[in-house]
């Protein structure tokens, strides 16, 4: 597998690539998105048997602007001044399809609903320029498992399976876009993310939670580390590692990173993923995660936490 950089011959070649029906890694300000063609059935079929993703997963639609956007979706005014606040951002809206979208249906994971996005990364907008097609992007990792912000998470989960990586370095968010269901009146908060629940409200009003609506990333256990994780912790089991939060973090464990010794929920986020792939080593029995805030990017750590701690069968 070549992780490259993004010179201008690169974003040529991925997007002949991607326009071919292949699959291209590439950094969002989220995480590190699995690219394919969302018109293309070979590309979408190809995302879901590499990450092994349930069909009924739906996939997130990343594209370059606003206006395409709307030539895939139906836009209320609810999801015009949404999208004209927070894209490119780490907002997805759901939303009924255009009456001949293009996206292929296996996207949609068997609904009649398109999960849409505008990234906010440099690399990831001139490569969607360059392909001139929707590409639809889940986190670029096996199903399951911990999330990538850096471009060696991607190689390390996918080896020589994956034909290119595009370099944009460390994730500037480093959790998943918020995903609201906009198809319901009120709107509903599918998973929380990195725009805040606050904003959201703030701009349309309050939102519900839940109503059955199948989401990207919201199976009971995801963003699992092979080590086994405990959440809300203060004291040590035997050879447990700390995930620790704020300046005092307690003592007994073997081993200990700190997401943000000053309690910076921003910080705490960018570095949650990388944190958690670095303290995923066989010579540790667990990971112990100290309790954090439930408010703003909060509500999206713990969120990830807690289905990381899930029961896995």
């Amino acid at each position: 597998m070549a992780v490259l950089n993004p010179t201008r011959d690169v974003l040529e070649e991925a997007a002949r690539h991607l326009r071919a029906g292949g699959l291209v890694a590439f950094p969002t300000e989220t995480v590190y998105g699995l690219g394919g063609d969302a018109t293309s059935a070979r590309a979408v079929a190809a995302i879901f048997d590499l990450k092994g993703r349930p069909k009924f997963n739906p996939l997130i639609i990343h594209v370059a602007s606003i206006e395409v956007a709307e030539r895939l979706v139906q836009m209320d005014e609810r999801a015009r001044y949404l999208a004209k606040r927070c894209w490119p951002g780490a907002l997805t809206m759901v939303l009924p399809p255009q009456p001949n979208s293009p996206i292929q249906p296996l996207a949609l994971g068997g609904q009649r609903m398109v999960a849409v996005r505008v990234p906010d990364h440099p690399l990831a907008l001139a490569l969607l320029n360059e392909v001139g097609r929707p590409l639809a992007a889940p986190s670029a990792n096996r199903s399951g498992s911990v999330s990538p912000t850096r471009a060696e998470h991607v190689d390390a989960s996918f080896g020589r399976s994956l034909a290119m990586i595009l370099d944009g370095g460390q994730c500037r968010i480093g959790v998943e876009s918020t995903v609201i269901d906009l198809t319901r009146e009120p709107a509903a908060l599918l998973r929380p993310g990195g725009v805040s629940i606050e904003t959201i409200a703030a701009s349309i009003g309050e939102l519900t939670t839940g109503g059955g609506t199948r989401s990207p990333g919201t199976q009971d256990s995801h963003y699992a580390p092979r080590r086994p994780v405990r959440i809300g912790v203060e004291d040590p089991q035997p050879g447990e590692v700390l995930l620790a939060f704020g300046p005092n973090p307690p003592e007994g464990f073997c081993a200990m990173l700190n997401l943000s010794e000053s309690g910076d929920l921003v910080e705490a986020a960018a570095n949650l993923f990388a944190y958690l792939h670095a303290l995923d080593r066989p010579e540790y029995a667990g990971i112990a995660a100290m309790p954090l805030p439930e408010r703003g990017l909060g509500l999206a750590i713990n969120d990830r936490l807690r289905r990381a701690a899930a029961h896995r069968g």
